[in-house]
């Protein structure tokens, strides 16, 4: 093949790669090589990528690992007692353990549990321990642990629109229960615990089920209803066993409970943390603020938690 000159090709021997043709009136028309456009996007993508892989194996920018950082305790945005327990954490203890601690609220229960597993979140104070294992189950790849014992049991119970006592619920009476399956076996707890049912011998507390059920004597009819669903089916039901905070915020008014002992220690509320961080510092100070006994007497003595909350441990004077 013949040699030819730049001057004849349109092409330059240092520059970009040019043409020339009949419609560029004698001007080279430049066309930059893409290559470099192409590595750097993948550089980002790789630098993404990574950022992902970094912070879903708990990565230092966790909070739970940043001294100095604050520490988000997550309630379930429904329950306002939760809320203030952890305020008052964060305003009157905290600092005595030498971390800083924040509150904030979620709705979507799957969502505070797989936030805490992978750092986002330091803790959480919305669920207890079985309810907590319920999800576990269904969530191998959560890794979430109590961190401390009982902080407060949830005003639970039987409400009714109808019946002052549960000795007044008739024959046939038609009763909800929680849906999921731990909730469900603290209400059924309930019912035994007034007398409406009687449970067979040797049943495990933390995992009853209807089957459990010994004696029925009124016949009760039972329906399987969710939080928001139990306050809208008060006026439709003979009674209904669940949570305060369902009711109060639906404004239920609070003479509308007609029995309400205080739950077994296996359903009150536990500090969870993610499994992964449960060495750091911080998080073994969050436990240290969580068990600091002030908070049982915050929340025996405060007006507006006493609605939604029971302390767990004993009070002195």
């Amino acid at each position: 093949m013949p040699q030819t000159s730049p001057e004849t090709t349109g092409k330059s021997t240092t520059g970009p790669s040019t043409t020339l043709d009949a419609n560029t009136n004698g001007f080279d028309i430049v066309r930059p090589k893409r290559w470099p456009w192409v590595v750097g996007v993948l550089v980002i993508a790789a630098l993404v990528a990574g950022f992902v892989i970094y912070r879903n194996a708990g990565g230092s920018e966790s909070a739970n690992t940043t001294a100095g950082a604050t520490l988000n305790v997550v309630y379930l945005d429904s329950n306002p007692a939760e809320q203030k327990i952890i305020e008052y954490v964060s305003n009157n203890i905290a600092g005595g353990y030498g971390i800083k601690v924040g509150a904030v609220g979620l709705g979507d229960s799957n969502q505070i549990n797989r936030a805490v597993s992978d750092g986002t979140y330091a803790g959480t104070i919305f669920q207890h321990r079985h309810w907590l294992q319920q999800v576990l189950d269904a969530n191998p790849d959560f890794h979430e642990e109590a961190g401390t014992g009982p902080i407060f049991h949830w005003v639970f119970g039987i409400w009714s629109d109808k019946y002052a006592t549960p000795q007044d619920i008739p024959q046939n009476a038609k009763i909800s229960l929680l849906a999921d399956p731990a909730n469900e076996a603290q209400g059924i707890w309930y019912l035994a615990q007034a007398g409406l049912i009687t449970l067979r011998p040797g049943a495990d507390v933390t995992a009853l089920t209807q089957r459990d059920i010994a004696t029925n004597p009124k016949n009760l009819q039972f329906t399987l209803l969710d939080f928001g669903a139990q306050p809208r089916s008060l006026a439709d039901l003979d009674a209904i066993v669940g949570y305060a905070e369902s009711f109060l915020a639906a404004g239920v008014p609070e003479d509308k409970l007609i029995f309400a002992p205080k739950s077994p220690d296996e359903f009150a509320s536990i500090l969870t943390v993610g499994s992964d961080y449960t060495g750091t510092d911080n998080i073994k100070n969050l436990i240290k603020a969580f068990n600091d006994p002030r908070v049982q007497q915050f929340i025996a003595t405060d007006p507006e938690v006493k609605k939604l909350a029971l302390p767990a441990q004993p009070v002195t004077a």
